[in-house]
């Protein structure tokens, strides 16, 4: 059975943008911001693929 994650990472994104993971944790602060998530909460799949403009099937890609 293959199962897709619905959480996205720092790692997943610094491999999707090729940026530094200081860059990817400040996209996901910016946006836990965005959407009015606290500290510990998950970042999922689609609230990155909406801030970024990336299809979320690309982004799916990077994932597997």
């Amino acid at each position: 059975m293959n199962t897709k994650r619905c959480v996205i990472y720092a790692k997943d994104i610094q491999r999707i943008t090729g940026r530094s993971v200081r860059y990817s944790h400040e996209v996901i602060r910016k946006i836990r911001q965005l959407t009015d998530k606290s500290k510990g909460q998950y970042v999922t799949v689609a609230e990155f693929s909406a801030f970024s403009g990336i299809p979320e099937s690309d982004v799916s890609d990077y994932l597997n």
